[in-house]
């Protein structure tokens, strides 16, 4: 079975980027994907902040990227950049760790002034770890996602067309993959 890693750079459990995340996980799901979710906020903070490569829990983590067939990465707008929670995570991964996938950067900030975060902040640092192929990526305002009782949410029409549009194209990328594998050379 294919396999997506979804790795979520949010610094809060009660963040609105889980009701992008949850839209994500139902969608891969319809489509028989299998999925592997990386929540940096889940991770040790001490091998985070002194990039303790040799951790076990990073280790381990590190292996459901290698393992994954493509890449999913999501995080909110800080100070015009992305998350400082994902750049911890992202500063431990293996310098070729998105080689040969396909990475989908999806991103949530507070207004279209900081669209361009996903050009300029985000791929850059996925060129840095190997990327070939990484995917315009889908820009979500916060006033978009809509928090609803007991941690669950709604996302706005225009936002989850915009979102399954992309995942339609990372969905029509995994099952060609012989096509994707041979643009790699």
């Amino acid at each position: 079975m294919t396999k997506v890693a979804i790795i979520s750079g949010s610094s809060s459990v009660h963040s609105r980027l889980n009701g992008i995340e949850n839209e994500v996980i139902s969608f891969l799901k319809e489509n028989d994907f299998s999925i592997e979710q990386v929540r940096v906020i889940d991770l040790p903070p001490e091998d985070l902040i002194h990039a303790k490569y040799d951790s076990e829990e990073i280790k381990k983590t590190n292996k459901k990227i290698e393992e994954a067939d493509a890449i999913v990465v999501l995080t909110p707008v800080f100070k015009a950049a992305y998350s400082g929670v994902l750049k911890a995570y992202l500063d431990l991964l293996p310098q070729k760790a998105f080689v040969h996938k396909p990475i989908l950067p999806i991103v949530i900030g507070g207004s279209p002034g900081h669209l361009l975060v996903i050009d300029y902040a985000l791929k850059p640092v996925f060129n840095a770890l190997g990327a070939t192929i990484t995917l315009k990526g889908v820009y979500v305002i916060d006033s978009m996602i809509e928090r609803l009782p007991k941690n669950q949410f709604r996302v706005d029409v225009d936002a989850k067309e915009r979102l399954h549009e992309e995942l339609s194209i990372l969905v029509n990328l995994l099952r060609n993959g012989n096509h994707f594998a041979s643009s790699l050379n």
